[in-house]
């Protein structure tokens, strides 16, 4: 208890006791955190119930035996904290873990934080996001998915949509990625990632996007149609309220990247997504889940053990990058030649015949014979590579 007399503490907890003060403020005073509140109050009251409530003391402490943080934990903390806008206490500590390993409570970065003159801004009241009701048994039973369209560089930053994949079961976040557009093309770059880490879910949860729903009954989106080859399907919330689960997540990325970005300078997609990788593998396996008491990652190989999984690995299967691309049907000319993009290439396939033209998320292109069928093999007629080739979500880079 240090430099607190054993009177003063006594009638802090008395206070408490009388409910005249909060933990919080007791806490404030004794420079402690509430979990160690909530143990001397505990002891205080077993003293009270003895009839020893004048003559109790607390014991001592010893000081402060704790090891220094050392110059790059304060110095990360002062990166994080000065930045205009701040990094959240939570998150601040969740970074030092990640990137120093040490770990770093909420409380102990809070009191920091005030002692060096860092205040993290008290952030507008939300709408509760929906409670959860049920959850699966099973990983890979579902996984939620939606987009969630934000200004990820402060309110004078582009509205971009950051798609997000959660496992019902485990919370695990399967997937997390920005995109310059909501398109079809970044649906079929960004889903096979996730199954190619973590296997093939049993079902999608979504919304009616017209990416998942089709108008003309008993039949298909070409997203729909990916996902059907491979087995796994399209289960659709009648609300939004229905998706608790992964609207929650969308405030976890909304609260933490618009901050860290603006912190570590990085304005542009490429980094910024490599910047959410790091922080989605930190989160699944590191933070707790105050749902489910635990670490997602935890809760995952709990099930696995438990032999609670319905997950399929990737398949072997020689149609997997002509599933997961945007295909049309074209005309091959009299001259045998097709167009691709402003040329004219040629083909080996009779002339006035019909082909199937496949834009790869790569931004390369494949034609083939036939379309996607199982028990064939592709039958590429041309593989097309264009000048500066990459992936459709670079955009320029944008300044503040």
């Amino acid at each position: 208890m240090g430099r607190q007399s054993a009177p003063y503490v006594r009638h802090l907890l008395a206070s408490l006791r009388k409910g005249e003060t909060t933990a919080l403020e007791v806490a404030e005073a004794l420079e402690m955190t509430r979990r160690h509140v909530y143990q001397l109050y505990r002891q205080y009251l077993v003293a009270c119930a003895g009839g020893q409530a004048d003559t109790w003391q607390p014991g001592r402490s010893g000081g402060n035996h704790r090891p220094s943080w050392g110059e790059a934990v304060e110095g990360l903390l002062h990166r994080l904290l000065g930045a205009k806008p701040p990094l959240s206490y939570s998150f601040a500590a969740s970074e030092v873990l990640r990137r120093l390993g040490v770990r770093l409570d909420r409380a102990t970065v809070r009191r920091w934080a005030r002692r060096a003159g860092l205040k993290s801004p008290k952030t507008a009241r939300r709408k509760p996001a929906a409670v959860r009701r049920w959850q699966c048994s099973h990983i890979g039973a579902l996984w939620q998915l939606d987009v969630s369209p934000h200004r990820w560089w402060g309110e004078r930053g582009p509205l971009l949509p950051l798609f997000d994949l959660l496992d019902d079961c485990s919370r695990v976040i399967t997937g997390a990625r920005i995109y310059a557009r909501e398109t079809l093309l970044n649906y079929l770059d960004f889903l096979p990632r996730a199954f190619e880490s973590y296997g093939l879910p049993v079902a999608l949860y979504v919304d009616y996007h017209s990416f998942f729903w089709s108008q003309q009954p008993e039949s298909l989106t070409q997203l729909g149609k990916a996902l059907a080859f491979y087995g796994v399907t399209l289960k659709y919330a009648p609300t939004p309220e229905a998706k608790g689960k992964i609207e929650r997540q969308h405030l976890f990325w909304q609260n933490r990247l618009p901050a860290l970005f603006i912190a570590e300078k990085i304005i542009a997609i490429p980094p910024a997504n490599h910047l959410i990788e790091l922080l989605r593998v930190h989160h699944n396996e590191e933070e707790v889940h105050r749902e489910i008491q635990c670490t997602p990652q935890s809760a995952w190989r709990q099930a696995i053990h438990e032999r609670r999984s319905v997950l399929r690995p990737k398949p072997a299967c020689p149609w997997w990058q002509y599933v997961w691309c945007l295909r049309s049907t074209i005309p091959v000319g009299s001259d045998g030649r097709i167009s691709v993009g402003t040329q004219r290439l040629r083909v080996e396939w009779p002339p006035h015949s019909r082909v199937v033209r496949c834009l790869h998320p790569s931004g390369a292109i494949s034609v083939l014979a036939a379309p996607p069928k199982t028990g064939l093999m592709p039958r590429v007629l041309l593989h097309y590579t264009p000048p500066q080739n990459g992936n459709f979500d670079r955009t320029k880079l944008w300044k503040f």
